[in-house]
């Protein structure tokens, strides 16, 4: 079995100040994904044995960027998707292994008032038909921050964020057209009544009172389904505004 991490750790330079390296010890993942690492290339060694290190470092400094941390050699390394207009942000890593193909994606925000929801959408289309020519060649597995709770039980308060960044109709419409496509929300798929989430607003004592939003997810190929053994989100472990996720699969 292979146990896969995803973790927004909203700035890592600031993380490894908060114990990232026990975190990321104890875990003890195969491969282990980051999202918003907000840094450049040398502004940060980390001290990894066993992992072979892939980042991808947006153009503007301090912003975005993907790291990927894997035991096993890939077969081909991939950065971005093959998009000038939006690989400039390092929102993507791809590691091809022989069995699947495996991504970390860093979703862009639509932000307030919705005025990058133009991006975002077309970004979510060149996305999908880019998982959806390697999955015509096998399984694919992809995971990371996706900037959009899907359904009224991935967020706390459905009612009054209907419309908001993360929760408009468009961005769940797009989340929805991905899953129709062939692919299958790790943890609802095992877990279709659980309540738990993965961010919390750094506002009003919004994780003490867990009054969060599920935007982190392990999105896997139809045809892997029956080889999910688990989907964990790890509410215990801090150090960012989002918390680890995890799944657990045969492949």
């Amino acid at each position: 079995m292979l146990k896969f991490i995803s973790w927004n750790v909203n700035g890592i330079r600031a993380c490894v100040g908060k114990d990232f390296l026990a975190s990321f010890n104890a875990l003890d993942a195969d491969i282990f994904c980051l999202q918003e690492t907000k840094l450049q290339e040398g502004q940060i060694t980390l001290d990894l044995p066993g992992y072979t290190q892939y980042w991808n470092y947006a153009e503007k400094k301090g912003y975005s960027g993907t790291a990927i941390f894997t035991k096993a050699e890939p077969l081909s390394v991939t950065y971005g998707i093959g998009s000038p207009e939006h690989d400039c942000e390092g929102r993507a890593i791809t590691l091809e292994f022989p069995e699947f193909y495996f991504i970390t994606f860093y979703v862009p925000n639509a932000q307030d008032e919705l005025k990058r929801l133009d991006y975002r959408m077309d970004w979510e289309d060149k996305v999908r038909e880019y998982v959806l020519k390697l999955n015509e060649k096998k399984p694919v597995i992809l995971c990371g921050d996706l900037n959009v709770a899907h359904e009224e039980i991935d967020l706390k308060n459905p009612k009054p964020n209907v419309g908001k960044p993360g929760f408009s109709n468009e961005e769940r419409a797009k989340f929805s057209e991905l899953l129709n496509a062939g692919f299958t929300d790790s943890f609802r798929y095992l877990y279709p009544d659980k309540v738990e989430y993965s961010w919390w607003s750094y506002r009003h004592n919004a994780r003490a009172n867990n009054a969060g939003w599920r935007i982190d997810y392990f999105v896997v190929s139809n045809d892997t389904q029956d080889k999910i053994k688990d989907a964990k989100i790890h509410t215990d472990i801090f150090g960012s505004d989002h918390c680890p996720i995890e799944l657990d699969i045969d492949m």
